[in-house]
């Protein structure tokens, strides 16, 4: 992936099982950057798959230019008590590194904002980098809000 891309040309769609391995590679690059997680080729695979072979569960929207993926943002469907009907979870959204601040990130959200608008959704709840104030800002300019709540993890190890 080279070069700067003119973002008439990018298209966002559904993902496809053909865009898995550039899927992969967009997730290793986003968990190399966070504290949290660390890049799992298998695992991150894994956690795709199930979500592209069951869209039930949730949706995956690539940004595309031509036959390359060079953006991601995935959404897991869920059920809040406190809205009182379905919710998203925006699991992950990240753009190839090399094409960065040219507004894929914007393209990115604000489809998926939509299409939650669209279909009812109550809410899109995200976890970003705590100390990324960058990333911060990225949301609140987009009407995220910081929550009360603090995410806290119970994780278990397979």
């Amino acid at each position: 992936m080279t070069g700067n891309i003119n973002t008439d040309h990018a298209r966002i769609e559904p993902a496809a099982l053909e865009d898995l391995p550039q899927l992969v590679e967009l997730l290793i690059a986003l968990f190399s950057e966070e504290a949290d997680f660390a890049p799992n080729r298998d695992k991150q695979e894994h956690g795709l798959r199930l979500i592209l072979e069951q869209p039930n569960r949730g949706r995956i929207f690539v940004l595309r230019t031509d036959h390359q993926v060079v953006g991601m943002v995935n959404l897991l469907f869920t059920i809040s008590t406190a809205e009182g009907g379905l919710v998203v979870l925006m699991e992950d959204i990240v753009v190839h590194p090399q094409h960065r601040r040219q507004g894929f990130g914007s393209l990115l959200l604000e489809h998926a904002i939509n299409f939650a608008q669209e279909r009812g959704f109550r809410r899109i709840t995200l976890l970003t980098d705590k100390i990324s104030a960058e990333s911060q800002d990225f949301f609140q300019r987009h009407g995220f809000s910081f929550s009360t709540m603090i995410p806290m993890r119970l994780v278990f190890n397979r």
